[in-house]
């Protein structure tokens, strides 16, 4: 199977790292989804795909200026388009997973003409202010357990091999990604040899939440979205709250969702058959069997 790799330079002079697997027209771009290379490959023998790293995360280059990263997901959106055109795509399919999905919600908004089809996949919700009761919003004993962990953790200094403080705290984070933790082992997305990963806490915390939080996302806006829109959502996701997803469904003006049962923040492990194949499906150009019109936050 035909890869390669390298960087694309954006506007102020930073550089983002892609990797392009498979060939043929209409590549599908996958932002921030190199943790999910190995998961996605195998839709490349379909159609090309283009992994990159977002601004200061993974292998693109390490950000020290504060005003490059002063505008958070804001800035993601504008990267996004300079990929675009590096790869000389004029209608771009896009796939984001978790606060990615936001971002390419953002990005149809802002870019519509350049865009084809869109596929959210448990996508932060457009309203980060929203609280959502069960069964729309999922937190079980593991959530708790987990939390509680992760709150000792940043109670006590890291002290150690960043690399091993790292890998520790994704070996407590990983288990709510997952409905049942016995899947937790194959959720990889720490990458604790990279730098920028190890320290992304703190740039999340500092400009991505900040943006994110800051966003007011308007009717008007969402209906400049002229793409069709798939999200798929697992009705047992911790991380991102399963009502986010019925929210995007009902305000983007031409989307559809598609549930997963029993699943949390990465379906395609619990259910890769319904999840990869509603996504080639869609991307093929129809709504998957599975895929619903949503007219309420209800079930």
């Amino acid at each position: 199977m035909e890869t390669s790799d390298g960087t694309v330079t954006m506007e102020d002079g930073a550089g983002l790292y892609f990797q392009k697997v498979g060939s043929g027209p209409q590549p599908a771009i996958i932002p921030n989804g190199l943790c999910f290379l190995d998961d996605f490959r195998h839709l490349s023998e379909w159609r090309p795909l283009i992994f990159y790293d977002v601004r200061n995360r993974g292998r693109s280059d390490t950000i020290t200026d504060p005003a490059k990263l002063a505008r958070g997901i804001q800035q993601d959106v504008d990267d996004l388009d300079v990929v675009r055109q590096h790869f000389g795509i004029d209608r771009v399919d896009l796939i984001g997973h978790s606060y990615i999905g936001l971002m390419v919600g953002l990005y149809a908004m802002k870019y519509a003409a350049h865009v084809g089809r869109v596929v959210q996949i448990g996508p932060a919700q457009p309203d980060a202010d929203k609280k959502y009761s069960p069964p729309l919003s999922y937190a079980d004993a593991v959530f708790a357990e987990v939390m509680a962990k992760i709150g000792q953790m940043m109670k006590e200094p890291p002290s150690g091999d960043p690399e091993e403080v790292c890998e520790n705290f994704w070996e407590v984070l990983r288990v709510i990604y997952v409905a049942d933790p016995k899947d937790a082992d194959r959720i990889d997305w720490g990458r604790c040899e990279l730098a920028n990963e190890r320290n992304f806490r703190r740039y999340w915390i500092g400009q991505i939440w900040p943006a994110i939080q800051s966003l007011k996302i308007t009717v008007e806006e969402t209906a400049k979205v002229t793409a069709p829109v798939l999200i798929v959502h697992g009705n047992k996701d911790r991380s991102a709250p399963y009502g986010g997803g019925r929210d995007w469904a009902m305000l983007l003006p031409d989307a559809r969702l598609v549930t997963v049962e029993n699943a949390a923040h990465a379906p395609w492990i619990e259910a890769p058959e319904l999840v990869f194949g509603s996504i080639k499906a869609f991307l093929d150009g129809t709504w998957p069997e599975a895929a619903e019109k949503v007219v309420s936050l209800g079930n």
